[in-house]
């Protein structure tokens, strides 16, 4: 009988589910409940009605007294005579009353939620608390909550790290442009000044003018990378072919700093791809590795392709990166050596902007450091969709 009776209930909340509900959520079973619920009190009330008409007349049968009130005996009167209308007015005053009853739960619902949205918007610091009924809506409120805090904060480091490293540009400008306007006036009050020590100061001037073009570059990296939008335009690259260029294009960087090559890379692979870009990203990858290498070590290049990607490997030898630092390396704006004072690393851009052209083709880059080593693994699909 239970079995039966549970049938009947998922048969009738299914039909008045469809009748009013298009897609599948979580206000689903609620508005299941409600409708079920609405359902059983209009026929408890409708039944309950029929129940009290009979009761009455049978009462009023067997008592005169009423015979006594004229105003009672004669809406007794016109009950009896009009029974089925009787009832179909009862019907309407019981329908209206559960309708009233019934309505005003959904609209404080929607009030709990509205003030929770109004709280959501003003106080994203305090939890969302809704009633019992709207539990999943609750938990889906405070997640959205917790998402907007989490964003927030990201955002607001990332902009504190922009600033910092503004304010890092701005004072850091200010020593080689001194140190060229003071050698050009010693040049420009010195005729005299011997060809050797003429060149000389020539020379500083030239790497001091070198190092302020790079300042000024950093912060054209930093204006670009927050106004503009990137957008691929892919086509079919001879991979082996960008790798062996991007690396002879990086000897004489590497011979300075006293590295070299150790490249595995397979000829012929083919790959559709930004060519522009993910030569961009290749050129950040390989700057950073000349970057924070040791004198005197290797840099690793290889290229394993795969059937459905090719994945890259570039490592170096150089000072391990700390966990706590190695998860923010691919954010805007984060330097692992967040010291000025050398003239290793950039913006804190290179890193951001290679994960960004790395998922655009739909791949992923991720980074280990260990043992005095720091390993960027790019796995790019073959084929884009």
């Amino acid at each position: 009988m239970n079995m039966r009776f549970s049938q009947l209930r998922d048969w009738c909340s299914d039909l008045l589910y469809r009748l009013g509900i298009g897609h599948y959520s979580y206000s689903q079973d609620l508005t299941r409940r409600l409708l079920w619920e609405y359902f059983l009190s209009l026929s408890a009330t409708l039944l309950g009605l029929g129940v009290l008409e009979v009761f009455c007349a049978f009462f009023f049968a067997s008592y005169r007294g009423w015979r006594n009130v004229p105003i009672l005996a004669d809406f007794i009167r016109f009950c009896s005579n009009a029974p089925l209308i009787t009832y179909l007015l009862s019907c309407v005053v019981g329908w209206i009353f559960c309708t009233i009853l019934f309505l005003r739960r959904p609209l404080k619902y929607l009030d709990e939620l509205i003030y929770a949205a109004e709280d959501l918007t003003r106080d994203t610091s305090r939890p969302i608390l809704l009633p019992e009924a709207l539990r999943q809506a609750q938990d889906h409120l405070n997640n959205a909550r917790e998402k907007a805090l989490w964003a927030a904060a990201r955002a607001k480091e990332a902009e504190q790290r922009k600033n910092d490293l503004i304010v890092y540009l701005a004072h850091d400008l200010k020593t080689p442009l001194t140190s060229v306007i003071g050698y050009l006036t010693l040049l420009r009050d010195e005729p005299q000044i011997s060809p050797e020590l003429r060149g000389k100061y020539t020379g500083i001037a030239l790497d001091k003018a070198l190092r302020l073009e790079d300042l000024v570059n950093e912060f054209f990296d930093i204006t670009r990378f927050n106004l503009t939008t990137l957008i691929l335009e892919s086509e079919r690259t001879n991979l082996s072919r960008m790798l062996e260029q991007v690396t002879s294009e990086f000897l004489p960087v590497l011979a300075g700093k006293s590295l070299s090559w150790e490249t595995v890379i397979p000829p012929d692979v083919e790959l559709v791809c930004d060519r522009d870009k993910l030569q961009r990203v290749l050129d950040n990858l390989i700057r950073n590795a000349v970057n924070y290498s040791y004198p005197d070590t290797a840099i690793s290049l290889t290229m394993d392709p795969g059937v459905e990607d090719v994945t890259l490997r570039i490592q170096n030898h150089g000072r391990t990166i700390p966990p706590e630092k190695l998860c923010h390396i691919f954010e805007q704006f984060y330097r692992v050596d967040s010291s000025r004072a050398s003239a290793t690393g950039g913006a804190g851009l290179g890193l951001a902007i290679a994960k960004e052209i790395i998922e655009l083709h739909g791949g992923t880059i991720t980074a280990e450091s260990e043992n005095e080593s720091i390993l960027f693994t790019v796995i790019l699909p073959r084929k884009r969709g």
